[in-house]
């Protein structure tokens, strides 16, 4: 197993996917978070709660989540790249046993996860902490308080990226992988939030769930009251990541037992 380990590090490591993802993460964390952060929440327009505040700073904070479908592109994205250029097809001439090379597979997939959350939320972290010290702001939460929510944003990276890998091994074609999980995150979940009656199933999805996790109801609260909708009620934070460790356990279920049943040819 460890060699397989080993092999999946290097596989990853020879491309350039790898770095591109961690420099996303930087970017999106860093630029982001110290752009918005320079430009103050108070001057969006519509404007926002300031920095100074617990509110503005989770929905400053939150938005993160909403850019994790670049590790969920990412995860669909190596996982039809097998199928599309066959070389799952070597891997397994060379280790027969499907089930070890899957679950060396799924554990690199995870590390991978877990580095891009780690740069996006240090970039994110330190990009805030110098922007308020270069601005004279206290931030309106405790340092450790602001430190856990950018742990949990990361650390639902990680999810994210193996949700779009058991996508990926559903559907093995790569642009259809693509456009339903880009579509699903970007698109189809605020499009739920928007309908009445509907927008019942929001706390259950991962957007949901990620946002209970990382307590940003901001935008369910402005959206509800904009469309005169009954707010949203989010699951508390830990039923928010237990969900979330459900949908990332049912997707690396499919990311293994799929291509055990499958011809990869």
């Amino acid at each position: 197993m460890r060699n397989l380990l080993k092999a999946e590090i290097r596989r990853m490591l020879a491309t350039r996917l790898w770095s591109g993802l961690l420099l996303a993460a930087a970017l999106i964390g860093g630029g982001l978070i110290g752009a918005m952060a320079l430009v103050g929440p108070e001057n969006f327009d519509p404007p926002m709660p300031g920095l100074d505040t617990g509110t503005g700073l989770r929905a400053l904070l939150g938005i993160l989540g909403y850019t994790a479908f670049v590790p969920a592109a990412a995860g669909a994205l190596v996982v039809t790249s097998e199928y599309r250029h066959r070389t799952a097809a070597v891997t397994f001439l060379f280790a027969p046993r499907r089930g070890r090379v899957l679950a060396a597979k799924l554990a690199t997939y995870g590390l991978v996860g877990l580095l891009y959350g780690l740069v996006l939320a240090g970039t994110a972290a330190a990009a805030l902490f110098a922007v308020a010290a270069a601005r004279g702001i206290p931030l309106g939460l405790p340092t450790a308080t602001v430190l856990a929510l950018f742990a949990r944003i990361g650390l639902a990276m990680v999810v994210y990226l193996l949700i779009g890998a058991g996508v990926g091994a559903l559907l093995r074609n790569q642009v259809t992988a693509l456009c339903v999980v880009i579509g699903y995150l970007y698109v189809g979940e605020p499009l739920l939030m928007m309908i009445p009656g509907v927008n019942a199933l929001y706390p259950v999805l991962p957007g949901g769930a990620t946002a209970a996790l990382t307590d940003f109801t901001y935008l369910a609260d402005a959206m509800s009251q904009q469309l005169g909708n009954p707010a949203v009620q989010l699951l508390p934070p830990a039923a928010g990541a237990l969900l979330l460790s459900c949908y990332a356990g049912a997707a690396a279920l499919v990311a293994v037992v799929l291509p055990l049943r499958r011809d990869i040819t």
